[in-house]
């Protein structure tokens, strides 16, 4: 047999979805580690971004943290893995993969955010300053609403990449769904690998589909928005009797 058909057999086996070893198992590990790295980078990047964006005279600082940020992508995510596991790090389980995924999960985070806010129109921006609102009024209602495509796009950029880098738990005795990738390295299970690897893909997709979905129906305004399709058609307005031009 190939090793596709292999693969698949493997995915459609009853046993290796139960027990301490099984897709389950390791599945639930995969989306609590990648869960708690993403919550954790959102409350570390977004905030430093909302407040570099919104500070008109902080943007030197914002710039500085963006190109750091930028400097970070270049450090391979597995060299700071194993760095950490050998270091003090190592013997608190999951927290080197953990901190390593923070540091990876962050980049996108800061620039999208910084950026949406940042740039956000600034013609909408003086308007609303010219009201009388205040400065987190500014940022709250219509910053942050001007920049939500961008934040969306950085937390789906994250999400995807930590779900994907997550595999990499496994090489330091961590849980997830590297276990089964690497449980078939160790046994030459050429079909074990690819099924474990087809699982990852199909959680990165499934996480990105579920955040654009989160996206388009957050979105700022859209109960509001209405297209011409969907806008009701006016009521028809009654037409008076033809009058019948007299003869006479």
């Amino acid at each position: 047999m190939g090793t596709i058909p292999d693969a698949w057999e493997w995915l459609t086996t009853g046993a290796n979805w139960s027990g301490e070893a099984g897709v389950r198992h390791r599945l639930a590990e995969h989306l609590y580690l990648s869960g708690i790295c993403l919550a954790l980078a959102c409350a570390v990047a977004l905030p430093l971004a909302l407040w570099l964006g919104h500070g008109g005279g902080r943007r030197f600082g914002g710039a500085l943290a963006i190109n750091i940020s930028n400097a970070g992508r270049a450090i391979p995510t597995f060299a700071v893995l194993v760095l950490l596991t050998l270091g003090p790090l190592g013997r608190h389980g999951d927290l080197p993969t953990i901190v390593a995924l923070v540091l990876f999960a962050v980049p996108p985070l800061l620039t999208n955010a910084y950026i949406g806010i940042a740039e956000a129109d600034r013609d909408v921006v003086q308007a609303a300053r010219g009201m009388g609102m205040s400065r987190w009024q500014l940022l709250t209602r219509v910053e942050v609403p001007l920049a939500f495509p961008l934040l969306m796009t950085g937390v789906r950029t994250a999400a995807v990449q930590v779900v994907a880098t997550a595999t990499l738990a496994a090489l330091a005795a961590g849980g997830g769904l590297g276990r089964i990738i690497t449980a078939g390295f160790a046994t030459y299970d050429t079909a074990q690998v690819v099924a474990g690897a087809t699982l990852v893909a199909a959680l990165a997709l499934a996480v990105e589909g579920l955040l654009a979905l989160a996206q388009r129906l957050l979105a700022p305004g859209r109960a509001t928005r209405r297209g011409p399709r969907d806008a009701p058609a006016p009521p028809a307005r009654p037409q008076p009797d033809p009058v019948e031009r007299s003869t006479t």
